[in-house]
């Protein structure tokens, strides 16, 4: 299947997307910080550079794109041209995010995943949710937890599931 787009629009279109301070990012920063959390943003020295990190809960949040970290849900589908070189790319951050959580969670430090699907798109979650969870979630102990969209039965898919 060949592309929708000349070349040069699609080199454009591609040079914009943004790896920091993306919508759903901004949303988030902007929420927490209106309920009065306080954090650091795209710390270098921790693994994986945590879109926020909050040292008094010892905790980091990443806001993740579907489509780039390979979330299973209704925002996500493979490309259908170079195919070879999505798989790889996209493997490749999904087994990176992996091994990032990891060592941030064997470091001492709690992990939560916002998923774009959370925030976005036919399954979204009102925001009030989503700052709701991510508070308590912060207040916690528990660990590890993600935040996903909900699913076509109209439950929450992994909201607030501890991983390990």
């Amino acid at each position: 299947m060949t592309d929708v787009v000349d070349t040069a629009k699609r080199r454009k279109m591609m040079a914009n997307i943004r790896a920091k301070d993306t919508k759903p990012e901004l949303i988030i920063r902007k929420e927490l910080h209106k309920a009065g959390f306080r954090y650091r943003l795209h710390a270098k020295t921790i693994s994986g550079k945590p879109d926020l990190v909050f040292p008094k809960y010892n905790a980091v949040i990443f806001v993740n794109g579907c489509f780039w970290h390979r979330h299973d849900c209704h925002l996500f589908k493979w490309p259908k041209t170079r195919i070879e070189f999505w798989t790889s790319k996209l493997t490749a951050n999904s087994e990176r995010d992996r091994r990032n959580i990891a060592l941030l969670l064997k470091t001492g430090w709690r992990v939560l995943q916002i998923w774009e699907c959370a925030l976005k798109g036919k399954h979204r979650l009102p925001m009030e949710a989503v700052i709701d969870f991510t508070s308590s979630w912060l207040r916690s102990n528990t660990p590890c937890a993600s935040v996903t969209g909900t699913d076509t039965k109209g439950t929450t898919s992994g909201e607030g599931t501890a991983r390990t």
